[in-house]
């Protein structure tokens, strides 16, 4: 496989980041669940949301994909009729186990190498106290479960994923008896459980929270149409590059939807960047090298990768910190960004939990290795605009995972991209 090379110089222009994967990942599977008709509009389509759709073809929803629309249409869900192949997306991995769990069949589901690495014993045992049987390869993937759930109280250790803690929420409405689902332990990402339950009200189920506890009553998912709206954790690659090289502006963004990654915006003019807001667009602005920070990463832990890119340059040391779940990612993504950012020259030491960054003046470039994670290869393009050499990679088209067109988009903002 041919490399792809990427050449740094100013960045500036328009951009229209993709929609969020997060929300159509949940769209899809509330969809279904809602036994009606669903027309989820502008959704991400891509290689781990594709997977979610054939989860849900396999417990009985008719998936149409069109222009600009996803139509689930399904009168009564069911046992999936086959293994659930989640290919590489660890959301679906999560959230289809849940659900899975509800019915009275054995359900596998399984995926690729990396995700066959993942964690998932968390959910598997919180699963198994409430009377589901489920079995793992070491509590990994892939995963067997046999519902139902029997019992009122799904208790979930909230320090490993949020997609473990989504997963009983979406399911609990539906166990047919009150359910609680008690979060032990440190809660990560937080705002993606808001995300998931601001959605479940949406398709007409509603969740309380009360301190650790998400309670629901029996109710069904009601049929609704989603518009699904950009993405923040995207929009963070074209920000930065506006934010480390030149004036950058993003598209379609809903200042008001409970994304953590709005902290992006928080972030860049901690660093010293200019940001102006201005109804659904966002700029990003250069003002001169930037400010080291200290961010706490432990909401916002898929801006890792790209925001140790806007600080390694920046003037002194930064800190990113509070993400030891960074280390359960696609890849180990504090490993890797470490490894990345000093293939490229950066000065920067993996923690338990983050990173320290002693900002250099400019990298120099080189060779990385993404191992397939799509944010890292991503936020390393971005890093080729303040690299002296060009920076290059495998080219695995691994950016589809979660924006379609990056390449594309990132050259019609000033960068040189070879390979392609």
């Amino acid at each position: 496989m041919s490399d792809i090379v990427f050449r740094g110089g100013r960045a500036e222009g328009k951009v229209s980041p993709p929609p969020s994967k997060s929300h159509t990942h949940r769209a899809i599977i509330m969809s279904a669940l809602s036994e009606g008709r669903c027309e989820v509009s502008s959704p991400l389509i891509s290689f781990d949301t594709r997977a979610t759709m054939d989860a849900v073809r396999a417990m009985g929803a008719v998936v149409t994909e069109r222009e600009g629309s996803v139509t689930v249409e399904c009168e009564s869900i069911h046992a999936p009729d086959r293994t659930i192949d989640v290919m590489n997306s660890g959301t679906t991995m999560r959230l289809m186990t849940g659900i899975s769990s509800l019915f009275s069949e054995k359900v596998v589901l399984t995926g690729d190498s990396s995700i066959q690495k993942r964690p998932m014993g968390p959910l598997l045992d919180s699963l198994s106290a409430a009377g589901v049987e489920c079995s793992s390869n070491g509590g990994k993937p892939p995963v067997e479960v046999r519902g139902p759930i029997t019992g009122s109280e799904l208790v979930i250790d909230g320090g490993v994923s949020s997609q473990f803690v989504s997963s009983l929420i979406m399911s609990s409405p539906l166990t047919g008896r009150p359910t609680d689902v008690r979060i032990t332990g440190h809660l990560v990402s937080k705002p993606y459980i808001d995300i998931t339950t601001s959605m479940m009200g949406k398709f007409g189920v509603e969740v309380t929270e009360e301190g650790n506890v998400f309670h629901a009553e029996p109710q069904h998912y009601r049929p609704t149409d989603y518009r699904v709206p950009a993405d923040f954790s995207s929009s963070a690659f074209p920000l930065v590059a506006g934010g480390i090289a030149g004036r950058v502006t993003a598209r379609g963004m809903d200042m008001s939807d409970p994304q953590g990654d709005r902290k992006i915006i928080d972030v860049l003019k901690e660093a010293g960047c200019d940001v102006e807001v201005s109804g659904d667009e966002v700029t990003c602005s250069n003002t001169g090298r930037l400010e080291g920070a200290e961010i706490d990463m432990g909401d916002i832990p898929d801006l890792f990768p790209v925001v140790a890119v806007l600080l390694s340059t920046a003037k002194g040391r930064s800190r990113l910190y509070g993400a030891p779940h960074l280390r359960f990612k696609e890849s180990d993504r504090i490993a890797l960004t470490e490894n990345m950012l000093r293939t490229l020259g950066a000065d920067i030491r993996g923690t338990e939990d983050g990173c320290v960054i002693e900002g250099v003046e400019r990298l120099h470039g080189g060779r990385i290795e993404h191992n397939g994670d799509h944010r890292m290869m991503m936020a390393a393009a971005v890093a080729s605009l303040v690299s002296d050499g060009p920076v290059s990679m495998e080219n695995d088209a691994c950016w589809n995972v979660s924006y379609p067109g990056f390449p594309e988009q990132m050259r019609s903002i000033g960068m040189d991209i070879e390979g392609l």
